[in-house]
């Protein structure tokens, strides 16, 4: 028998709990009554993000390669992954490079400040209390230098530690981690597909334990089949997404042993494609399947359905979730899931291109969807923007998901500037959510970062400094890495939840986990890593809790189809629970 255990800020156990009267003091209200009328009335009191890349380490300068030739990958930008490589309790960064894809072509060198390929950053925050990054891609054995576009993470060979999938324009790459501090190339895994990658995500599609992976694949764009494009006004710019037809996605069924068989004809999802940027894996209509959903740019977006026997069916068009509310197919870029309005489902999020709104879906408990884009606040303010990565993150530890969302144009802007950022920098955006279901921008007070104008595109989210809120990094276009690290009050309560998967994968990657409250509410979340925009977020799945501590459980429905509920649980604490361990859960 198997049973939780508990600790707060860092290693299981490793640290004492500050006492929940110490924590109410800090929040300035009570840890009694309701928790969103406790919580809003501190509405007033900003967030602030601060970036803290430069002053931990985390030195990385993104280079596109760039050198005029206008080759369509070099505006797609790079993903970002957190991921807690070497099982110390906190979390690693991994940031993916460019390179020029012509070196014969004249133009720019790569920027001598970042060495060539992708960087793996070590978090020292655990053993030495202090955040610090330190460059070990050498060390770990994980230096590729293919033109980097988005990286998956999951633990495909359930050994207890994370392995990574790279996405490139050219060969992907598979790297098992073996425990030790040190990555290997699995050469042999046959998911080395060569098209045009871009987003990728694990998930456990046909419920045996091990993961299987999903590769979004935008267009069959090749050096050999370069257009010159020109924008309305004539001069040379990126070509439009469909001026090369798309590409396939692909799915691949893991076999174990760091071998995998692509299935992508006979789970049917070669019948649908386009041109695929962001994937996210869900169970949408709640039936036990976990479910696929693609953005794709200018294309009709597709909801794979899970039927259970190892089929996938698109319902993008009959559950409303296609096109936009006007029937339009928008530039869908980023997708996230979350349950935006506590329903217990997960909604659906996007990005679009400047003069569309993004979009966000809404499900309604059998996966079907609507528009309440407008309905919701986030419509008009995105039109001036070109939106890449957005993650659910909920600064304030109120129970609500916020909103970030990464920008950046793919088209010359018309600021007379001749340097890359003049041309195509924006800057990023964040919402915060009402307590209604509303949201409301406020940039203006996020942080500085907020205020710059950037090539903005992959966003992963988690508690990088293990202080009990969440932090984010922010990959840019021929720009540094960010380090957002939350600086915002109140401190409000919360829990962090990590699993660990007996019958079911490792980390439970998929498991739908619920926060039960002594009145009868419930907060639902999901164990993932995707979603975003070519990048990948902390497995581990926090509760931010309000000025109420009072928690009467946690639910978890584990992917391999098991209930379970702890109770005796603690606010403000990191708590690891492990299938088996938990009492039967008959709702």
């Amino acid at each position: 028998m198997y049973f939780a255990r508990f600790s707060a800020f860092g290693k299981w156990r490793r640290h004492a709990a500050i006492p929940i009267a110490c924590l109410c003091a800090m929040t300035g209200a009570g840890c009694e009554g309701n928790d969103k009328s406790a919580t809003k009335s501190n509405r007033s009191i900003a967030p602030v993000f601060q970036d803290m890349a430069r002053a931990s380490g985390l030195v990385f300068k993104h280079d596109s390669g760039a050198t005029g030739q206008y080759y369509m990958p070099e505006i797609m930008g790079a993903g970002i992954a957190l991921l807690d490589y070497d099982g110390d309790d906190d979390l690693d960064i991994f940031v993916l490079q460019g390179k020029q894809l012509e070196p014969e072509t004249a133009g720019a060198a790569i920027d001598a400040r970042s060495p060539p390929g992708h960087r793996l950053f070590r978090n020292e925050l655990i053993p030495s209390g202090t955040l610090r990054f330190v460059d070990v891609t050498e060390a770990a054995g994980i230096g590729d230098r293919g033109y980097g576009m988005g990286v998956a993470v999951g633990d495909i060979d359930n050994d207890g530690d994370p392995d990574l999938y790279l996405t490139h324009f050219g060969p992907n790459a598979l790297y098992l981690n073996d425990g030790g501090g040190r990555f290997h190339r699995a050469m042999e895994s046959s998911t080395e597909d060569d098209r045009f990658g871009s987003s990728a995500a694990f998930l456990d599609y046909d419920a045996d334990g091990l993961l299987d992976l999903v590769v979004a694949n935008y267009n069959t764009f090749a050096i050999s089949n370069h257009q010159a494009c020109r924008d309305i006004g004539g001069p040379q710019d990126y070509c439009d997404p469909t001026s090369y037809p798309p590409a396939v996605d692909k799915i691949f069924r893991n076999l174990d042993a760091g071998k995998f068989a692509d299935v992508t004809a006979e789970t049917g999802v070669y019948e649908h494609f386009g041109t695929g940027l962001g994937v996210v894996a869900a169970d949408f209509n709640n039936d036990g399947g976990v479910d696929i959903y693609v953005a794709n740019d200018k294309m009709a977006n597709i909801y794979w359905i899970n039927d259970g026997s190892g089929h996938f069916v698109n319902e993008a068009l009959m559950s409303g979730a296609a096109y936009d509310a006007n029937g339009v197919a928008e530039a869908s870029m980023g997708v996230v899931a979350g349950d935006v309005d506590g329903d217990g489902d997960d909604d659906l999020f996007m990005t679009h291109l400047n003069g569309q709104t993004n979009t966000l879906y809404l499900n309604d408990g059998s996966g079907r969807f609507r528009d309440a884009t407008d309905q919701l606040n986030l419509g008009v303010s995105s039109l001036p923007y070109t939106g890449f990565g957005t993650v659910w993150i909920d600064y304030d530890n109120d129970s609500d998901h916020d909103l970030l969302i990464a920008n950046g144009a793919v088209l010359a802007q018309e600021t007379g500037g001749d340097d890359r950022f003049a041309k195509y920098g924006q800057r990023n955006q964040f919402y915060r959510n009402d307590g209604t279901g509303k949201f409301e921008e406020i940039s203006e007070v996020a942080g500085e970062s907020f205020q710059l104008s950037r090539i903005s595109r992959g966003v992963a989210v988690g508690d990088i400094d293990n202080d009990g809120d969440l932090d984010a990094v922010i990959s840019n276009t021929d720009g540094p890495a960010e380090l957002l690290i939350n600086r915002g009050e109140p401190k409000h309560h919360w829990v962090s939840v990590k699993l660990r998967g007996i019958k079911s994968n490792r980390n439970g990657a998929g498991a739908r986990v619920a926060l039960l409250r002594p009145n009868g509410d419930r907060i639902w979340r999901r164990a993932h890593t995707d979603g975003s925009y070519l990048s990948a977020s902390d497995i581990r799945v926090h509760f931010g809790l309000g000025s109420n501590a009072q928690i009467s459980g946690i639910g978890v429905i584990w992917p391999a189809g098991g209930r379970e509920i702890w109770t005796g649980i603690n606010a403000n604490t990191r708590i690891e629970l492990v299938e088996g361990g938990g009492q039967p859960w008959s709702e």
